[in-house]
């Protein structure tokens, strides 16, 4: 099968598997201000990952592209609706292209149809510094994203077998590129141990991609003719992923994905540690589902939602956000105590406003 074909596949695997909304965000409840001092005209989404200024703190993750004509009409779409909302947007794997010159015109589409928008490039743990370059000037890129997805590999019939390397390969890039490397999952989530090691090679932003979102071992289970069932309930939930993360290495910028879709997703996503959230499954729904404006109105309605939360909780700018106090239950509360995290510090912290 070509590669082509297998990232239409992924794309029509995705909306038919959906999302299992296992992210553990249920567990995670606000304590509600009665006096929180503050007009939603004081409210302010701009946030910073690493050295990047974002105008939101959501942005839409990486999906496709080198998928020949249909995968540059969606991030020709996706691209558009990113400069109208004025948010981020990654790409998918541009390994593709690299391998093969012909599906680079469905990756430098996102630039051409935003040519100041805020974007990342995106490889594989396997590329090389020269790869890595490659994908950034394809896009005159902001940031590579590096993804992490043994799982999906070791699913995927034609995947990879060998992950050795991969955090000698990733050290390299980030001291060659001129612009920030972000580590990503695909939907498993990132430990406490693995987020300790990327800091140590100088990765500054982590997404944690964790469990509970658009899952890819069902997506390449799929594909198989004897499945791995034993790894579509593989992962670290997204609440649990972001809380690991952020008291492993608290100077780190996280991203928070996996499985969000709501505003309040997103609004928990922050109190537990992140400084931006990214969609991509939820995205590519009401995109092929709504079209164009139904993804636009959607962001929009997003971003009034999140600033009425913010103004309920006292919290007038996202760093205001990460410190609102939150109440840790149920699976999410023993996960994360039992790794070592201690949840009092989540609920007893106060907002002055």
């Amino acid at each position: 099968m070509s590669r082509a074909q297998r990232k239409m596949d992924h794309i029509q695997h995705a909306l038919t598997t959906g999302q299992v909304r296992q992210t553990g965000f249920d567990d995670v409840i606000f304590v509600h201000q009665s006096l929180p001092n503050l007009s939603t005209t004081d409210i302010q989404l701009n946030t910073k990952i690493g050295e990047l200024t974002l105008s939101s703190p959501i942005f839409i993750n990486a999906m496709t592209g080198g998928g020949g004509k249909k995968t540059w009409e969606i991030n020709k779409a996706l691209a558009e609706v990113a400069k109208i909302c004025n948010v981020g947007l990654a790409v998918g794997s541009q390994m593709s292209a690299i391998k093969d010159q012909d599906e680079a015109t469905t990756y430098e589409i996102v630039r051409k149809a935003n040519p100041n928008g805020l974007i990342f490039a995106n490889l594989g743990s396997e590329a090389t510094v020269e790869q890595a370059k490659q994908a950034v000037d394809m896009l005159e890129a902001n940031a590579l994203q590096i993804h992490l997805n043994v799982i999906q590999e070791l699913v995927m019939p034609e995947g990879d077998r060998d992950f050795s390397g991969a955090l000698g390969r990733i050290e390299r890039i980030v001291n060659s590129l001129n612009v920030p490397v972000i580590v990503k999952e695909t939907g498993f989530g990132i430990s406490h141990e693995t987020a300790k090691k990327l800091v140590d090679i100088g990765v500054s932003i982590i997404d944690v991609s964790g469990y509970g979102g658009t899952n890819f071992s069902k997506i390449e289970n799929e594909r198989r003719t004897q499945r791995l069932e034993f790894f579509n309930d593989w992962g670290i939930p997204t609440a649990a992923s972001i809380a690991e993360v952020k008291h492993a290495v608290p100077g780190t910028s996280i991203i928070g994905s996996g499985g969000i879709q709501k505003p309040m997703d997103i609004a928990k996503a922050i109190a537990l540690g992140a400084s931006a959230v990214g969609l991509a499954g939820y995205f590519l729904k009401v995109f092929m589902e709504e079209g164009q404006d139904g993804l636009i109105q959607l962001i929009h309605q997003t971003h009034d939602e999140l600033r009425w939360m913010m103004t309920a909780l006292g919290a007038s700018t996202i760093e205001d956000l990460q410190q609102a106090p939150i109440m840790i239950t149920g699976e999410t509360y023993h996960w994360l105590t039992q790794r070592g995290v201690d949840c009092s510090t989540y609920s007893n912290r106060t907002l002055q406003n």
